[in-house]
């Protein structure tokens, strides 16, 4: 398939799809399956008609040569191939005018259906005739190829009314002709040969074209699939997918970080559009990183401020030392020379622990998100922190104390709660323990 946006050839198209094609026939073919193009066809209806224009060229020669030799044995039926002949470069013509696939397909499934079955009448039956009312099971095939399977259901069963009824008559009335017995037997065997070697060709390629349009169709559900788990955590994709109800869960113990670029403001003010979303992306790309690393899950992020949690939407014992290990390394990346220290930038990290909830909201552009006081917390931790710190508050304190180096920076006025006590995350007692 092509890739969104460009238009292919019916010629590069079709080509495409017959690799098994010698290079100096390739060309011959490509332009053969062009004739009743139309630039405004997909890539799939371009094929339907390429290889229907194709499949009828070819029988072309084949209909000459069948007439041509059972006029040579004085049988009266050769009219009938020639007759199927006319009528199909005739619509071959007009198809290439008028481009009305639907006809064109209807007057090639009518012709190979009624020209060898009908021709049977005269030579004598299923045997005598060599077996060549065969070839109309090329108009059931058609259909389903190039319509639907109802219609194919309705041709197949025009063709076995066909088929016994003039098999049948000319088994009665014995025929005009008088083949010989090793002319029978020889077509027999080239009618088979030959016309299942057309339907083989068909059905392949046709099988083949499926199966491309199968591959390009999971390429494109593994891309949404990206998409969708660079939005939401896995288990909550997973649930989204199985059913429409709301996700909410309450979680007893999580962890919530708050970073903001201190002064980003006004510095973007002075940058293009495309130097502040390059500066914010190579950020928050390496705290992406740190994300994974320590096995957390990114929540979002608002303008300049990146908000990551540990302990949802799996919940885990070390949610508060994997978190605040995080916190310590988006502090020291901002003035690392393998970090992020190249951008000039300070944080200022807050950090707190409680029970939260989360969930999913919208419909057609999904947000996870935790609500809860634990999340209010958090966030005050942030913006009334200080440049290049890391502030958390007692309950924080409470469950780091004995794995990490904290300092008392002392009570602090919080809206909505008055004074309360906080601190700083200094560092990791035993740098080796670092969950991940």
């Amino acid at each position: 398939m092509v890739a969104s946006g460009a238009k292919a050839s019916p010629a590069s198209a079709y080509a495409r799809q017959m690799p098994f094609v010698p290079t100096f026939a390739e060309t011959a073919f490509a332009r053969v399956g062009a004739i009743g193009a139309d630039p405004s066809d997909d890539d799939e209806r371009r094929f339907r008609k390429a290889l229907l224009v194709v499949v009828a060229v070819i029988v072309l020669p084949i209909s000459l040569v069948w007439g041509t030799i059972y006029l040579a044995l004085g049988a009266p039926a050769g009219l009938i191939a020639y007759l199927y002949f006319l009528i199909s470069v005739a619509a071959i013509v007009m198809f290439s005018r008028t481009r009305d696939a639907k006809s064109f397909l209807r007057i090639e499934l009518l012709d190979i259906l009624l020209a060898p079955t009908l021709s049977m009448i005269l030579v004598g039956g299923f045997i005598s005739s060599g077996g060549v009312g065969l070839w109309g099971i090329l108009a059931p095939l058609g259909a389903l190829v190039f319509d639907r399977a109802r219609a194919g259901v309705r041709w197949f069963v025009a063709f076995i009314v066909v088929f016994l009824g003039s098999g049948i008559a000319g088994e009665i009335t014995g025929g005009i002709s008088d083949l010989p017995a090793w002319f029978e037997s020889t077509m027999i065997a080239l009618n088979v040969a030959v016309g299942g070697t057309i339907v083989f060709t068909l059905l392949a390629l046709f099988a083949r074209q499926r199966e491309e349009a199968l591959a390009a169709l999971r390429t494109e559900q593994d891309r949404a699939e990206t998409l969708l788990l660079n939005i939401l955590p896995r288990s909550i994709a997973d649930r989204l997918k199985a059913s429409s109800a709301t996700i909410a869960d309450q979680f007893d113990a999580a962890s919530i970080l708050f970073a903001d670029i201190v002064d980003f403001t006004p510095l973007a003010e002075a940058m293009s559009a495309a130097e502040v979303v390059g500066i914010l992306d190579h950020l928050f790309t390496h705290f992406d990183a740190l994300a994974e690393r320590y096995g957390l899950e990114k929540i979002k992020t608002i303008g300049d401020c990146y908000m990551v949690a540990a302990g949802v939407p799996t919940p885990r014992a070390d949610h508060a030392a994997a978190i605040a290990c995080m916190g310590l390394d988006m502090r020291d990346a901002m003035s690392a020379e393998d970090g992020v220290a190249h951008l000039g930038l300070e944080l200022r990290i807050g950090i707190n622990s409680g029970p939260v909830v989360a969930g999913v909201i919208g419909r057609k552009r999904f947000l996870c998100d935790l609500w809860g006081d634990a999340v209010n917390m958090a966030s005050r931790m942030e913006s009334q922190g200080t440049p290049g710190q890391i502030q958390v508050t007692n309950a924080m304190y409470e469950l780091l104390k004995n794995e990490f180096v904290l300092e008392q920076r002392g009570d602090i006025d919080v809206k909505g709660k008055g004074e309360i006590q906080t601190w700083y995350l200094v560092r990791r007692r035993d740098p080796e323990a670092a969950p991940g």
